[in-house]
């Protein structure tokens, strides 16, 4: 009984790898370090209808940049064949492109929330947000894992 306590205690953790030169660990507590953005999002929930809330969180693009994905800066198109993949605790995922939160292509500010509706994520872990989605299933809620994978277009 004292595991299961603890692990409900624990704070979440999401595991950034791949092709990445620094993969790392992050909390909750560390994505409050980066600039923080926040976001009014409207989305069709097909269980609930439409959702209104506020998010805040730092830009994906900045979080993953740092830990520094493997294309060739060098080679602005290098970078287009990244793909991310954002797995759930509750099993949902999605994938997205590199592409897509490039601020030298589509510029999406897709977040990492670190509060909804100003509740703190420390326990739950963050949240994939992508305000520009009509439709909320790639909105993960406690994220996992974020893999960056640039195996594709070679």
């Amino acid at each position: 009984m004292g595991q299961s306590l603890a692990a409900a205690d624990a704070l979440a953790e999401v595991a950034l790898g791949g092709d990445l030169a620094r993969p790392v660990r992050l909390t909750v507590a560390g994505l409050l370090q980066w600039p923080q953005h926040q976001a009014r999002v409207a989305f069709e929930c097909a269980s609930r209808g439409v959702q209104h809330h506020r998010f805040e969180g730092p830009l994906l693009h900045d979080v993953l940049s740092a830990a520094g994905p493997a294309f060739d800066p060098a080679r602005r198109k290098d970078r287009l064949r990244f793909l991310i993949a954002v797995a759930g605790a509750d099993g949902h995922g999605t994938l997205m492109t590199w592409a897509e939160i490039d601020p030298d292509f589509a510029r999406a500010p897709v977040l990492l929330a670190v509060r909804v509706d100003d509740t703190p994520l420390h326990h739950a872990g963050p949240q994939l947000v992508l305000p520009q989605d009509r439709c909320g299933a790639r909105h993960i809620s406690g994220i996992r894992s974020i893999t960056v994978d640039g195996r594709y277009g070679r």
